[in-house]
């Protein structure tokens, strides 16, 4: 622990992380939050995971773009322009009355619009610390996201089932404004530039290591999002027990992140870390009640952010810098593809099968995940040894004389 308190005592180390986490907490509200808004209005499971679907292809497209921008047009620049965009499309969906195909378009828009503030922070780290200091500090910021993915969905459920489903739309809005500007004002973003890729858009994924953790990183979201879905259809709308469900997974995930930080990042330390999220996925199914979900749960997210850790790790070491943003663009598209496919699949086989089936989907996913981080081993880099610091740029260097 004493190795995480001196990363957030390195000056603007522990502001860059609470600002990009205020601002990236809609991540993990929205989903449920127009989960519950829209099957309320259409008293459909399948209709509100096409809404989702929407606004997570919507995040994947436009993940790699923007964040390719960044070092065309500043971050600033983009993350601003996003942001206002982004705002205004929660708002609609949260308090105009429309039809399917519009919640659909304007989750899209949602999607297209979301602040690349994920890529930017990760390429803002290896500015800001040693080489030494860099994969610690991947664990730390992977274990801090699981507060966006596993508690801003307890926030959700308590706000959307004991007030209202729009009061939960609206703070999740609240944040992304309050938290993006807090981000986008931060010396940091204006001291670092990433300088313009020289190659094609989409070039960085023929990197096996970029591939590997976009693959992984997908099948893990696609798990989770499955989980989030089964568990809401569980407790149902009106029930605490799933706020509190997802309050534990988050507690364990960042146990499991912050006490799996030090450990060397081998050719399978994706492998085994994936392990632990299917045994707890696996044990869900057998009895869905409280406590038995609740331990699933807490085994299931020790896993989470060491995966999610050792994907950060293994890009940022494989790519030189000026492709950083965009490989953590493709990652996080990656994940949000999962999460649409993950929302969507739980939904329909939940309204065919019960709640029992978001758990069928969360098992699948996860033990594919496996499987690919187990056959791909060879695609892992070999951390052991040394940092996860970026490839450095090379360019000529003007002399005047």
């Amino acid at each position: 622990m004493s190795g995480y308190t001196d990363l957030l005592r390195t000056p603007g180390v522990a502001r860059i992380i609470a600002a990009q986490l205020t601002a990236r907490i809609p991540s993990g509200m929205l989903s449920l939050a127009f989960l519950i808004h829209i099957e309320r209005i259409f008293d459909s499971y399948g209709a509100a995971g096409l809404v989702l679907a929407a606004t997570s292809v919507g995040q994947a497209v436009a993940g790699p773009l923007t964040s390719r921008w960044m070092g065309r047009f500043g971050m600033r620049a983009v993350l601003i322009v996003t942001l206002v965009i982004c705002a205004t499309g929660i708002f609609i969906v949260g308090f105009a009355l429309l039809p399917l195909w519009a919640y659909m378009l304007t989750g899209l828009i949602v999607g297209l619009s979301t602040p690349p503030i994920q890529p930017a922070v990760r390429t803002i780290y290896p500015k800001m610390v040693t080489g030494k200091q860099l994969t610690p500090l991947f664990s730390l910021d992977a274990s801090a996201q699981e507060i966006i993915w596993v508690t801003g969905p307890f926030i959700t459920v308590i706000l959307a089932t004991q007030v209202s489903p729009v009061v939960a739309i609206a703070v999740a809005g609240g944040f992304l404004l309050g938290g993006g500007i807090w981000f986008i004002a931060s010396p940091e973003v204006g001291k670092v530039r990433i300088p313009p890729s020289r190659r094609k858009l989409g070039v960085v994924m023929k990197n096996r290591a970029v591939l590997l953790a976009t693959v992984c990183g997908f099948l893990l979201i696609g798990s989770a999002a499955s989980v989030e879905v089964g568990v809401v259809a569980v407790f149902g709308e009106g029930g605490t027990e799933a706020g509190i469900l997802f309050g534990l997974w988050a507690i364990a995930s960042l146990v499991g992140g912050l006490s799996m930080g030090h450990l060397p990042i081998g050719p399978w330390a994706l492998a085994r870390r994936f392990a632990i999220v299917v045994v707890g996925m696996a044990m869900a199914p057998f009895a869905l009640e409280f406590w038995w979900l609740a331990l699933a749960l807490l085994v299931a997210g020790i896993g989470i952010a060491p995966v999610l850790a050792v994907m950060f790790a293994i890009v940022s070491a494989s790519v030189k810098f000026s492709e950083t943003a965009e490989a953590y663009g493709w990652l996080g598209t990656g994940q949000l593809i999962g999460a649409a496919l993950g929302s969507a699949i739980a939904g329909f086989l939940i309204d065919d099968f019960g709640p029992i089936g978001g758990f069928w989907a969360a098992i699948a996913f996860a033990v594919a995940g496996l499987l690919v981080a187990v056959l791909f081993r060879g695609w892992h880099p070999d951390l052991r040894g040394r940092d996860a610091s970026p490839i450095p740029d090379t360019e000529p260097v003007e002399i005047v004389s």
